[in-house]
């Protein structure tokens, strides 16, 4: 028997008998990093809006001009995702990122370490329902250690949530 697809639209834009479907999405990469270049690059091939948003002007991320204004950016078709869980900007970003509706926030970091934005957030007085709507860690669990493969994981765990799917193999 042979396979159609006309049961399975998906299957058509895979195999480009169909064009894909791009909805309102907006990827904000939060610090110039290598993770953050992956994100926006392959961001854009899914169909992302993608910003960059540094807030150190001596920090740049070749191939990538900076927003100037993180908040022109921050709506409900924005994830926005803090490449970097070193800098001392993460407390005041969050809180100012929690002010806005945006779909998803998360900051890259490992479960074995403690989460620097927890302590970060309490002392600038975000109430803790608030800081639990930054996920960490984020991503797919597919053992990633390259700033491709970060960004790799990260852009399917967002794929998955968009499309309420729990990730992984198991369907």
């Amino acid at each position: 028997m042979t396979h159609t697809h006309d049961e399975d639209p998906a299957c058509e834009v895979a195999h480009s008998d169909a064009p894909a479907v791009e909805g309102g999405r907006t990827l904000v990469a939060v610090f110039a990093s290598a993770v953050a270049g992956c994100l926006l690059r392959f961001g854009a091939e899914l169909g992302y809006r993608t910003v960059l948003y540094e807030p150190d002007p001596e920090r740049t991320l070749a191939g990538f001009a900076p927003a100037q204004r993180l908040a022109d950016h921050l709506d409900g078709t924005a994830d926005v995702v803090l490449t970097d869980h070193h800098r001392d900007e993460i407390g005041p970003i969050l809180r100012d990122v929690l002010k806005f509706p945006v779909r998803w926030v998360g900051i890259m970091g490992s479960a074995r370490h403690s989460a620097p934005h927890v302590r970060a957030l309490a002392e600038l007085g975000v109430p803790p329902e608030e800081v639990a709507r930054v996920h960490r860690p984020i991503g797919l669990n597919i053992g990633s250690r390259t700033p491709p493969e970060i960004a790799v994981a990260t852009l399917a765990g967002l794929i998955a949530d968009r499309n309420g799917r729990p990730g992984g193999f198991a369907f």
